[in-house]
């Protein structure tokens, strides 16, 4: 059987309404490739393994439009579910000549979250990561068509996903690199903390709380084999910048046996176009617009964290308590499956919250476009769980963040932010993440943050930052020659 790819021109239709079950269906349409005798023969193709929850089908489809950028044939990799999902949720709706390929696992369990148990970790998505590792035979067949028909094929899968990957191995003209979805220094000091702290040579290494209660015991092992494969690969792929981690890659390198690191981000657009149709734009930026420079803080916890309904009163009293001016993305966390057909759950605000902060601030139920958000120039910081996506989204559009890490390399990502970079203040440390967070806390935080010569400082911090990253994209900078030479790396 051919590997499927979509019909790109499905893609540009005009007359299909986005969003519509006429456009998914139209989107993931497959034909089969070759089959007409004018299959995709190239020198170079990248297959691209995402790991099945948003932030990493995030950062594999910009890495796509990346690679794209390149003119390189880029194929995309997952269910049906999870490519619908990446696209719908993607700001930028292009998404012609990424080849897509929906492949067949068996079914799952799409349990809702619960906000009640003892960690924070999503434990009611492990179904569906562990169902994703039926998409190895698939991937195999796919990747021996493709070697078939190109000079060399490129696999550039998540780091959660090389046992999906891991046949590309066996094949001549197949190279795998992992794609780590989070910041080089989280990586650096689990590889530093294994090997009892060898010498960092002056470079700063905080004294971070213990890794226990990031990962349940079940995902932790699923990782520990996912990273016994990785001692296969031809390279480490990061979505970050030389300009934002300093020496931190090639400590990497020299802990991890000199393994080739790629610091290729950030992935995310740097400019976000002002979208001036008001049909088109979501309710918060007609009311971002309306507020003075600096004057909001963003608060989200992304897309796997559900919060406690204590917690929630204690954050919604801080909030109204710090009088500072606010948007709050207050949803529940994904499900393995979004698209279940079950409505998600509307938590409960303290009586008479919305109507007391009606002007100060705004409760947002739905997708909120964090990016646009971020980049606006009436937000001026942000309370986060510190994925490294929220990360260098923030960091990139100089917010400086509160940070509030929740599970899995949150922690590690927020000592990066407060301790390291010096662009963000903590809202609860990692040592009390059993603990309810007060809303005096959350108050104080917000209030450093948004009205104090301090939190004017980490502005003034991560505003450098934003101009080195921008700088470090420019010809001749360091990250446009680091994108250069990987490009040239695959193609030779």
């Amino acid at each position: 059987m051919q590997p499927k790819v979509t019909n790109t021109w499905h893609l540009a239709n005009p007359k299909l309404k986005k969003n519509s079950s006429f456009y998914f269906l139209a989107i993931y349409q497959s034909s089969a490739m070759a089959s007409n005798g004018k299959s995709l023969h190239h020198q170079t193709q990248v297959v691209l393994i995402p790991f099945p929850a948003q932030g990493h089908l995030n950062q594999l489809l910009l890495l796509a439009r990346l690679i794209l950028s390149h003119n390189i044939p880029v194929h995309y990799v997952g269910t049906l579910t999870q490519i619908r999902q990446a696209t719908l949720r993607d700001h930028n709706s292009n998404f012609s000549n990424i080849h897509f390929h929906d492949f067949e696992i068996p079914p799952f369990e799409s349990p809702s979250p619960n906000p009640n148990k003892e960690t924070d970790f999503p434990t009611h998505l492990l179904p569906s990561f562990m169902a994703s590792s039926h998409l190895r035979d698939p991937v195999r067949k796919l990747l021996q068509s493709l070697s078939s028909q190109s000079k060399r094929v490129i696999v550039i899968h998540d780091s959660i996903m090389a046992s999906v990957a891991q046949d590309a191995t066996h094949m001549p003209n197949v190279e795998n690199y992992t794609l780590h979805t989070t910041c080089v220094f989280t990586t650096f000091v689990f590889f530093w903390e294994g090997m009892e702290k060898p010498s960092a040579e002056g470079v700063c290494v905080p004294k971070l709380s213990s890794p226990e209660g990031c990962f349940p015991t079940q995902f932790g092992d699923f990782i520990s084999a996912q990273f016994e494969l990785h001692k296969f690969n031809d390279g480490n792929i990061y979505n970050t910048s030389r300009a934002i981690e300093g020496d931190y890659p090639e400590l990497l390198e020299r802990v991890n046996g000199g393994k080739k690191v790629w610091a290729l981000g950030p992935f995310n657009p740097l400019v976000i176009e002002k979208n001036d149709d008001s049909k088109g734009r979501h309710l918060c930026m007609e009311w971002l617009d309306k507020q003075e420079a600096n004057s909001v803080i963003y608060v989200s916890f992304g897309t796997t964290t559900t919060l406690s309904t204590e917690q929630i009163e204690e954050l919604a009293t801080g909030l109204e308590k710090s009088k500072h001016k606010f948007i709050w993305v207050l949803r529940d966390a994904d499900k393995g499956d979004i698209f279940d057909g079950s409505e998600a759950k509307k938590h409960e605000l303290p009586n008479g919250f919305e109507e007391r902060v009606e002007g100060m601030g705004l409760v947002v139920r739905d997708w909120a476009p964090q990016l646009e958000i971020l980049s606006h120039t009436s937000t001026g910081g942000f309370m986060s769980h510190c994925g490294w996506n929220s990360c260098i989204e923030s960091i990139s559009m100089g917010v400086p963040i509160a940070t509030w890490p929740m599970h899995s390399d949150q922690p590690v990502n927020a000592v990066l932010i407060t301790e390291v970079l010096k662009v963000g203040l903590v809202v609860k440390h990692w040592a009390q993440r059993n603990a309810l967070v007060s809303a005096s806390v959350i108050e104080n935080a917000v209030r450093r943050l948004m009205a104090t010569k301090e939190g004017d400082e980490m502005r003034e911090g991560a505003l450098k930052l934003k101009n080195a990253i921008h700088t470090s994209k420019h010809e001749g900078g360091v990250s446009h020659k680091e994108i250069g030479s990987f490009i040239a790396h695959i193609t030779k």
